[in-house]
């Protein structure tokens, strides 16, 4: 079953529950996809790798946007945003650990012999499409540039 078939069944379900915050990140989801396949690309579909990458864009923005509402002490605002970030967060792969990331970061290092920062992209384009959709590349570029500094 595809993307926009899970979600469309997950709106059913909030719209007979009554559940707004859920139907909101739904919607924004559905919302995504549908851009996305009217873009230049013209694609019926998107690909697994071009979902998972939308649902990673999607709960970027709200966690940061969050943040924002943090430092300017609006909790009111930024509760619904964290919210639907975890309702996104639910059709997303299972991250992994810091752990986990880092043996592959160091496994990558040791593949191909990188040296230092100046080998930083090659090892980030690897270790990026190995943990697509599982891990955050903010998280794998700071355990990169902590392994080549060592």
């Amino acid at each position: 079953m595809s993307l926009q078939d899970d979600v469309m069944k997950a709106m059913k379900t909030a719209m007979k529950e009554k559940n707004q915050t859920a139907l909101a990140a739904l919607r924004a989801i559905k919302s995504a996809i549908l851009l996305e396949q009217t873009s230049a690309t013209g694609a019926d579909s998107l690909t697994e790798e071009q979902e998972l990458k939308l649902l990673q864009k999607l709960v970027k923005q709200r966690k940061d946007s969050a943040a924002i509402f943090i430092e300017q002490d609006r909790e009111d605002l930024a509760t619904p945003e964290l919210e639907q970030a975890e309702i996104i967060n639910q059709f997303l792969p299972e991250a992994l650990s810091e752990e986990e990331i880092e043996k592959v970061v160091v496994m990558t290092i040791d593949n191909i012999g990188a040296e230092g920062m100046k080998d930083m992209g090659k090892v980030m384009g690897i270790v990026n499409k190995e943990l697509a959709g599982r891990a955050d590349g903010k998280t794998i570029s700071t355990i990169v540039k902590a392994k080549l500094t060592q």
